[in-house]
């Protein structure tokens, strides 16, 4: 009887997502103000209307991962998302720990690297309120060159004061209870929604195809590095991308999960490349390709959006898209940091990962370790232009989340091949090996310096890891602190 009146007391999720919900959850993480600040830097991969090769490849990279996430997502709909299907694939007892604490690990990386490019983005938009601005920064602009052989330098000016003043300003509004902070979550997004649509409508009306596919110039003849150029331009758009499986993370949520995720996430991988190519062809329809500036410094001090409205409707409508541009940059950067200083708390919490980031304020109610870590990395990464700043999101990502995921599936169909399965990837294992092939590509498009901070991260978290188990007394030094099968969310 006692029994049965805990069960029936125990609180649960409820399931409350439907496909419509799943995936407009889905295309709102990937949309943001981020495409705007990369078209420049993809026309420095692939000139005039080749870059759009890097919208469409990517996206079929996005496709076939897609299909891997769904039949994840549908096999085990439980909160936690990659955390969940790498402690699970690989043994909750034994190699799923270190894969677990890996994700975690580079996470502390890639996150933060993630929510810096938003703030370096606003750095970029601001240039979009007045050309004198633009000049004074220009003017002030302070570099350190950290290093020429791998093209690595540090950028202070106005704009970046600007940008990290906003970052500030995020820590000290999460750093207290959120009752009071509700109202932003509402009008997350909102802005560059708007913002798409004005471009897409304006865009559509003087829309010049002599203008979109102008092939003279850098663009007269086929790229010899395309090879180079397309993985660049890749690394780039997948940037963008990131987010399609964002419904997998609150899979206890979703009403028929063996259906709706892998089909939520699909749907919205093939709305959000429709329509980011709609948006690109948009703007450069409109201005030349060959007026938009493609070298990392350049771009860093060049608002396309806003050039776009100034040539259209003057500075005021300029202003206008610069505003809304920036507002979304910091509503994203918000939740983002919200989010995100939660996974590490919620790893720790549950015993896979440093206890000190599963501390809670004992006045505020929040992991305060968590998000001042999170939010003082994120800072520190602003400091990056926004093309590296992107490789190395890109790079530190690739092995341990997506790679991993891809080795998951193969190794739950010949481990577990009774477990149920209500989504199954077609033509499998093709889409496995295409997935694999696309990430190892991007992993070495990212550049030589990328590739080498991925095996880093992943070395130096491995060893942290037997330091941290042995400290601990857990596997390989002992038992583990839980159960095998016990749930990943707070009671």
């Amino acid at each position: 009887m006692g029994r049965k009146s805990l069960e029936i007391n125990t609180p649960t999720l409820q399931r409350h997502f439907g496909l419509l919900h799943a995936t407009a959850l889905n295309v709102s993480m990937i949309v943001g103000a981020g495409v705007f600040a990369t078209i420049p830097l993809m026309l420095g991969k692939l000139p005039g209307p080749y870059a759009l090769l890097g919208w469409v490849a990517a996206a079929c990279l996005m496709l076939v991962d897609g299909l891997v996430w769904g039949e994840l997502g549908a096999m085990m709909p439980g909160s936690g998302g990659s955390y969940l299907y790498l402690l699970e694939a690989y043994g909750p007892r034994r190699w799923g720990r270190l894969m677990a604490f890996l994700f975690i690990w580079q996470f502390l990386i890639s996150g933060p690297l993630e929510l810096a490019s938003g703030l370096i983005a606003i750095a970029i938009f601001t240039n979009g309120f007045h050309p004198a601005y633009a000049q004074f920064n220009k003017e002030h602009t302070w570099e350190w060159v950290f290093s020429k052989q791998l093209n690595l330098t540090l950028t202070v000016n106005p704009a970046w004061f600007a940008a990290v003043a906003v970052g500030g300003l995020i820590l000290v509004l999460l750093y207290r209870r959120m009752t009071s902070l509700k109202w932003l979550t509402v009008t997350i997004g909102l802005g560059v929604l708007a913002v798409i649509a004005w471009i897409l409508v304006e865009g559509a009306i003087r829309f010049d195809p002599q203008v979109a596919f102008d092939y003279s110039g850098a663009a007269a003849t086929w790229p010899e590095d395309i090879g180079t150029g397309l993985g660049g331009a890749m690394v780039l758009a997948m940037y963008c991308y990131l987010g399609y499986y964002n419904v997998c993370y609150i899979g206890a949520e979703v009403r028929d999960p063996g259906r709706t995720i892998p089909r939520s996430i699909l749907l919205s991988a093939l709305l959000v490349a429709v329509l980011f190519v709609a948006l690109h062809l948009a703007l450069l329809g409109v201005v030349s390709w060959h007026d938009v500036p493609t070298t990392e410094a350049e771009a860093s001090a060049y608002n396309l959006p806003a050039e776009f409205m100034r040539k259209i409707h003057g500075d005021e409508a300029a202003v206008v898209v610069t505003g809304f541009l920036i507002w979304s940059c910091f509503g994203s950067a918000f939740a983002g940091l919200l989010g995100y200083s939660r996974i590490p708390y919620a790893a720790a919490r549950h015993g896979h990962f440093f206890a000190v980031f599963g501390q809670v304020h004992p006045r505020h109610h929040i992991p305060h370790v968590a998000l001042l870590f999170v939010g003082a990395l994120t800072l520190f990464w602003t400091l990056f232009g926004l093309g590296d700043v992107i490789n190395a999101l890109i790079a530190t990502r690739i092995l341990e989340q997506f790679i991993g995921q891809i080795v998951a599936v193969v190794l739950l169909r010949r481990l577990q091949p009774n477990r149920p399965r209500p989504f199954r990837m077609y033509l499998y294992p093709v889409p496995c090996g295409v997935a694999l092939v696309g990430w190892l590509y991007l992993y070495v498009s990212a550049g030589r310096l990328f590739v080498v901070i991925g095996l880093a991260t992943l070395l130096v978290g491995g060893l942290v890891f037997l330091w941290w188990s042995w400290r601990t007394s857990q596997w390989p030094f002992g038992d583990v602190a839980r159960s095998e099968g016990e749930p990943l969310t707070d009671g």
